[in-house]
């Protein structure tokens, strides 16, 4: 008797090609048009009980010899080894006692990586006597490579493993991009901040070269960040360089390192920025301001990763992974020669482009409450804030974007003595924009009477709710908050005056 043990995954029963959507069998429907087995065992997770069943249904009607059968596996995190060692272990016990006489067959191209590797390790150390049988994506299917692979553990080709020897409780996978975004305080909902931050992760993996685009404060040196804690390079390593702060007679020196006495004032070896950055990721901010003669030494270390320092005459190799980042077009200055055009090219592997925040406003909420949760933790009495001041957050552009919010918060969180800040708490310097509720107060002055000045703008904006409303006391009422009792009044008496 044969029996398969199977995880289903995302590309199960079927999934979409890449010509024109075609449905195509997912990796267990493609294994069983090959072999065939009297039982087949479907690993199921709370992520994936739609799929199973789906799988479930296609086997059926596909191969109804085959008795399939569901087993489930509690898992929050389908990428925590000692849940899915535990959940299989569980199982397999009974499954080997059951079907003693039975030939056991895994596939390992249906879930995540994670179980994939369990399965290996559970048939390598003995838990369970079976073969691993390896299903190719179509793309890679060759005479020489056949669409399904069995790999026996058990054979002298492979060393003995002992499970007991195996490290299962120290969980070391690398975290997901959720994970490092919350550590990183990244927020955002908005569809162009997730299309950006989708982009990084995928390109974080990668070796290629990264150029991040936004304006001041949209948090380059955040997504630098990110794509290197999922780049898998060692995480301690990650050296930032602020191309316009450095002095130009000394950027190469600061970049690529000097030897003791190659000019006037070197005194001493110094490691370049390179160096110090070997095997991590160098983030070269303010990219644009980089001179002319750096910038051909930096195409040179992005073509070939060799590092001359000055006064050297032989260069050494250095593995550097190279995220710049401006908030200057810098197709525009290739246009004018002030950036080099096949450096722009050399660096632009992967582009990401960060919205400033009035492109993104539905995100300002969040990140205003996420910054005064932030501010809290260093107060002797947590502040909150109004509605009103979160629709003023909200209406304003926010030049300095992220960076401008936050200073603005943080001043106006230590300055007010009210618990709860309302809109007029606010500490915004910049000049008000957009449709700031507050842009239009004027300044006071002699002969001003303040009770005038809120009578006339409690008229006008009656007037507009009514306007805007079609004539309809109610809704005119809800616009306002106020009663349609109130509206009602303020007609009547409009009627009445001539």
């Amino acid at each position: 008797m044969d029996i398969l043990l199977t995880f289903t995954g995302f590309h199960d029963p079927y999934f979409k090609g890449l010509v024109d959507l075609e449905e195509q069998p997912g990796p267990i429907l493609s294994l069983l048009n090959v072999r065939k087995f009297d039982c087949i065992i479907l690993f199921d997770t709370p992520k994936t009980s739609k799929i199973t069943e789906q799988t479930k249904q296609a086997i059926n009607k596909l191969h109804p010899k085959s008795d399939v059968h569901v087993l489930e596996i509690s898992l929050s995190d389908p990428t925590n080894y000692h849940d899915i060692f535990n959940g299989l272990r569980r199982h397999l016990h009974k499954i080997t006692t059951d079907f003693s006489s039975a030939r056991f067959y895994i596939s390992v191209a249906s879930g995540t990586p994670h179980m994939h590797a369990c399965w290996i390790l559970l048939t390598s150390s003995g838990v369970i006597p079976a073969s691993i049988l390896n299903v190719r994506p179509p793309n890679f299917v060759t005479k020489e490579n056949p669409l399904v692979t069995e790999v026996d553990l058990s054979s002298a080709d492979f060393p003995d493993v002992r499970f007991q020897d195996l490290p299962i409780q120290v969980e070391r996978t690398q975290p997901d991009a959720n994970t490092i975004r919350a550590q990183l305080s990244i927020v955002g909902d908005h569809p162009a901040m997730q299309r950006s931050l989708e982009m990084a992760a995928m390109l974080a993996p990668s070796q290629a070269p990264i150029l991040l685009f936004g304006e001041t404060g949209t948090g380059k040196e955040m997504f630098a960040r990110l794509i290197h804690l999922l780049s898998g390079r060692p995480k301690d390593i990650f050296i930032v360089v602020n191309c316009a702060a450095m002095p130009e007679n000394l950027v190469e020196s600061l970049l690529f390192g000097h030897k003791k006495g190659a000019f006037s004032g070197a005194l001493a070896d110094q490691t370049g920025k390179f160096d110090a950055a070997h095997s991590g990721t160098l983030f070269l901010d303010e990219l644009g301001e980089l001179p002319q003669a750096a910038q051909a030494k930096l195409l040179r270390v992005l073509q070939d990763g060799l590092v001359e320092p000055i006064g050297h005459t032989k260069s050494h190799k250095v593995d550097v992974r190279v995220i710049g980042a401006s908030n200057r077009d810098l197709r525009k200055m290739v246009k004018r020669g002030a950036f080099r055009e096949d450096l722009y090219y050399r660096l632009n592997v992967g582009e990401i482009t960060l919205p400033p925040l009035r492109d993104r406003r539905s995100d300002i909420p969040k990140l205003a409450l996420s910054i005064l949760d932030r501010l809290n933790g260093s107060l002797r009495s947590p502040k909150r804030l109004s509605t009103d001041a979160l629709t003023r957050l909200q209406a304003h552009n926010w030049p300095g974007n992220v960076r401008d919010l936050e200073n603005a918060m943080e001043r106006s969180v230590r300055l007010c003595r009210r618990d709860t800040l309302q809109a007029d708490d606010l500490l915004i310097t910049d000049p008000i924009t957009y449709a700031d509720p507050l842009e239009a107060l004027p300044d006071p002055y002699e002969g001003f009477v303040l009770d005038e000045f809120l009578s006339s703008i409690r008229k006008q904006m009656i007037l507009r709710a009514l306007e805007a409303s079609g004539g309809n006391q109610s809704r005119a009422a809800r616009f306002l908050g106020y009663t349609p009792q109130a509206i009602h009044k303020f007609v009547q008496q409009a009627a009445k005056k001539p």
